[in-house]
């Protein structure tokens, strides 16, 4: 039966109306039954029959299971939708969806729920009202669908339509009573998500329906949104607003110029220097009552610089493009807030392109500024490390000089970051662990080619052993893989990953330099993995034994030098010469062993199984075990 359930799905699926009534055929009610509500896993989807078929648009498929075998029409399955893995949708959410107004409609005349919810409380009124099918949302508002009903983010059908420039839905919506003024979780609004993506025409018919200049969770209002996303048009029309005040237009004019100056699709420093021209203008208006700028303290990334106070002083940087982007990344900061989640992204922005043009002291300073903000906002901060990794190896590979502080700067932020993703590693719920197990592990091999960019840096003493305290930091963490690997095993493993992007210039792994300074910052030589592996047990089995043999010298040097034990097991009874996959590393290997009395007598005991448990010291007896 389930073989011919697979047939009987793919009929459904393709529309085949014909071969599915002939696989249908002479089967019990019990059978029949069962293969129309068999649920088959197919490229990420969990669906019926009647769901696939709805989904597909093949109206012929579904009036034939809902007439003559009268499917449940309420079955759930899980659907992808634009790049949306949608669980719990019916039938009626995937028609309505999918913009197949016959199927809905068949559907809803055989009492399907037109109110039923998928798992985060969508509704097929909402997954109509994504796509932008009036027709289809008319029809399910004429059949009680409800308009109000919210998804789990609290995001409504009016808020959906607003975004992706559905005019024609959101008259439709308003007309029969939608809200303009609900409020999503995180505080915004339709006409905060219509003036983010510059929607015009439906900013003006939510303003005409009295939309409300509200303030959402970030402090932003529609027009700051729209300012902030280079909306210029949006902002004019929303200066004129009844709630704009002279406080709120200025800020939307600079915010508007500022970010003209630092955004990657939107650029356009003539228009910087327009609205923020009119914004001073606004500013001066009245000298008797000058609205004067609350200034940020000088900050270094923006060249120690401060803002601008006069139409004189912005006259003055009009021609110097550099002093415009750097007015307008201090604008945005002093704007937004430093802990705006946006206030990071022009930064960076701006930060490539000093790279882009071999100006890397400014680039790291602007990158820096940006770690730390987002690290003091609790942001997921791995991508931002890496940069710094692919950076300074493209400065390494360069010949450029790479700074001792700034390694020291970013090793730290990376100590912070490995911490936290260890934290949310421990408390993420299962469906989440994957995902933070990867960034987790993706910080741990940065701080690795950090560890490394370090060991090419030229420094003094007391700059060396600043950087050494940071390695120190971290080992006393001792992070680990997902296969218990320790900083120590990544160093000398040559499957350790190398990011492709200017970092595997200039890292590579098995390092005897890496693996030398966490040897010198206290990485514990004898640490085991979890199949029970020291990094004696991984170098040995390194494949380039003679064309690196340099490497695999220095590194079972090192180990041995640091008190590695040669005849230490793994949870085969292997040891690291059992281990030894060539002739040259079982030579390096022999050559260094030094076979202490201690060693040999606990090989004896436990080769003779001499009992010792708590008839010696609890250090001797993890020594024993390591034999």
């Amino acid at each position: 039966m389930d073989s011919l359930a697979g047939y009987v799905y793919k009929a459904a699926a393709e529309g085949r109306v014909l071969t599915l009534a002939a696989l249908l055929l002479n089967h019990s009610e019990a059978e029949t039954r069962y293969l129309l509500s068999y649920v088959t896993h197919l490229a990420g989807q969990r669906s019926t029959p009647l769901i696939i078929a709805s989904r597909n648009g093949h109206d012929k498929v579904v009036r034939l299971l809902l007439d003559h075998y009268r499917v449940d029409t309420e079955q759930t399955g899980t659907v992808r939708f634009d790049g949306y893995v949608i669980d719990g949708a019916t039938a009626l959410w995937c028609s309505a969806g999918a913009g197949h107004f016959e199927v809905v409609r068949q559907l809803v005349c055989h009492q399907a729920n037109v109110n039923h919810t998928t798992v985060t409380n969508s509704t097929p009124l909402r997954a109509a009202c994504f796509d932008g099918r009036l027709d289809i949302v008319k029809y399910l508002v004429e059949h009680q669908a409800n308009i109000g009903i919210a998804n789990k983010y609290d995001n409504t059908c009016l808020m959906i339509a607003a975004y992706k420039g559905h005019t024609d839905v959101v008259g439709f919506l308003l007309e029969h009573g939608a809200d303009p003024n609900a409020k999503a979780h995180c505080g915004a609004t339709a006409l905060h998500f219509a003036a983010e993506a510059g929607h015009l025409d439906i900013v003006k018919e939510l303003v005409r329906c009295q939309a409300a200049m509200v303030v959402n969770g970030h402090g932003m209002t529609p027009l700051k949104v729209a300012a902030e996303s280079c909306k210029a048009d949006v902002v004019e029309l929303l200066l004129l607003h009844a709630e704009c005040d002279p406080h709120s237009r200025i800020e939307a004019l600079e915010l508007l110029g500022a970010s003209f100056a630092n955004d990657r699709e939107n650029y356009d420093i003539l228009k910087t220097y327009h609205y923020l021209y009119l914004a001073m203008l606004e500013r001066h208006r009245d000298l008797g009552t000058l609205i004067a700028k609350e200034l940020l303290p000088p900050i270094e990334a923006y060249g120690g610089r401060s803002e601008c106070r006069t139409p004189q002083e912005l006259e003055a940087i009009r021609a110097d493009r550099n002093a415009l982007h750097m007015e307008g990344l201090m604008v945005r900061e002093r704007i937004l807030g430093s802990d705006n989640i946006d206030v990071s992204h022009p930064i960076i922005y701006r930060g490539a392109v000093y790279a882009d043009n071999m100006e890397f002291d400014q680039c790291i300073k602007l990158w820096l500024h940006a770690l730390l903000l987002r690290q003091k906002g609790n942001r997921n901060t791995h991508k931002d490390l890496l940069r710094f990794a692919q950076v300074f190896s493209q400065m390494v590979h360069l010949k450029e000089p790479v700074g001792a502080e700034p390694v020291k700067q970013v090793l730290h932020c990376s100590v912070l970051e490995i911490q936290r993703s260890m934290a949310r590693v421990e408390a993420a719920p299962e469906a989440e662990l994957h995902t933070a197990m990867d960034n987790y592990e993706s910080n741990v091999f940065t701080f690795l080619y950090l560890v490394c960019i370090s060991t090419k840096t030229v420094c003094g003493e007391e700059e060396r052993a600043r950087i050494n305290k940071q390695i120190y930091n971290l080992i006393q963490l001792d992070p680990r893989s997902r296969e218990g690997s320790s900083l120590l095993h990544l160093a000398i493993s040559s499957s350790t990953p190398v990011d492709d992007f200017h970092t595997n210039d200039v890292c590579t792994f098995p390092n005897a330099q890496v693996t030398k300074l966490l040897l010198d910052c206290g990485a514990q030589v004898n640490a085991v993995d979890h199949e029970g592996n020291s990094p004696l047990h991984i170098i040995v089995q390194y494949n380039r034994p003679i064309s690196d043999f340099l490497t695999l010298h220095a590194i079972i040097i090192s180990l041995v030098e640091a008190g590695a034990h040669t005849d230490m097991t793994n949870k085969q009874k292997k040891t690291p010469l059992d281990k030894s996959t060539t002739g040259v590393s079982e030579i390096l290997l022999k050559t260094q062993m030094k076979m202490s009395l201690k060693c040999l007598a606990s090989r004896a005991v436990r080769q003779h199984q001499i009992t010792y448990r708590n008839q010696i010291p609890k250090t001797l007896e993890e020594f024993v075990e390591f034999h």
